[in-house]
């Protein structure tokens, strides 16, 4: 893995452990309203400030990693399962299945994949479920016409040939010896699209459609405070920097394991 990679990779768990012990760390409530500190600039008490309801940020970014990116690794990973599931089969059986599925891909694929999630948590409650729900309805088909396409390749390579010459069923072929040579490109894919989902979790969460209030997300918290943003811009600037630094070092961390997996753009 490259330098770049690497400090990506450290940056991503550091931000993911931080969140996930956040409880356990020495820090403020995030929920708790102090109407005494409103709006207060950054200090050593509140090294990000406070909002417009005396809650400190600092304390509020590092839980709301834990929604924030939480949500995101788990759409990825349920992305992933069905988009990877679907390719295999897709690819190796071929047939009226083949077209039904790709069929069903090229449908979803032809909505813009933000607007399709947006619709998608509006006709179902808000929260968190309705979001993970939402982004891996949209993004598994990238997972799946992917991994479809490796498998195109790898059914008519000579050790699938061999495979089936010494009694191996299909079942067998395309789970034992198909299927593991598909997994680094769906880990490139997971690391890429980690990114994209953070970056439309925080877009339904700015428009009140994630985790409700008064949970800490860094989208919502951008929205609650957008009109301090001239004013009071550290109540937005924080969060921003969060979504910002997470979805690039995700974007980079998917980079570096192409050049690990020695995956081309072609693949």
């Amino acid at each position: 893995m490259t330098r770049t990679g690497k400090a990506a990779l450290a940056i991503v768990l550091f931000l993911f452990l931080l969140s996930l012990f956040a409880p356990l760390l020495p820090l403020q409530d995030p929920n708790r309203i102090d109407l005494g500190r409103l709006r207060q600039p950054p200090s050593p008490e509140h090294p990000f400030g406070t909002d417009g309801k005396g809650r400190d940020i600092l304390s509020r970014v590092i839980h709301g990693g834990r929604i924030s990116i939480g949500v995101s690794l788990v759409a990825a990973l349920l992305s992933a399962v069905i988009g990877f599931t679907v390719g295999l089969t897709s690819g190796y059986w071929g047939g009226k299945y083949d077209t039904l599925m790709m069929s069903a891909v090229d449908f979803i694929l032809s909505f813009p994949s933000l607007l399709l999630a947006i619709a998608i948590s509006v006709v179902l409650p808000p929260g968190i479920y309705t979001v993970m729900i939402a982004l891996s309805a949209v993004g598994w088909t990238s997972f799946a016409r992917l991994i479809r396409g490796q498998v195109l390749t790898l059914k008519n390579m000579p050790f699938v040939d061999a495979a089936r010459a010494v009694g191996c069923g299909d079942a067998r072929i395309l789970f034992r010896h198909i299927a593991p040579l598909c997994i680094p490109l769906g880990l490139v894919m997971m690391g890429i699209k980690m990114g994209g989902f953070l970056l439309t979790e925080a877009t339904l969460s700015f428009l009140g459609l994630g985790a409700q209030p008064p949970a800490p997300t860094w989208g919502a918290m951008i929205s609650a405070n957008r009109a301090y943003v001239l004013s009071s811009v550290w109540m937005v600037f924080f969060p921003g920097m969060a979504i910002s630094v997470t979805a690039f070092c995700f974007n980079l961390l998917g980079e570096s394991l192409k050049e690990v997996f020695k995956i081309t753009e072609k693949e």
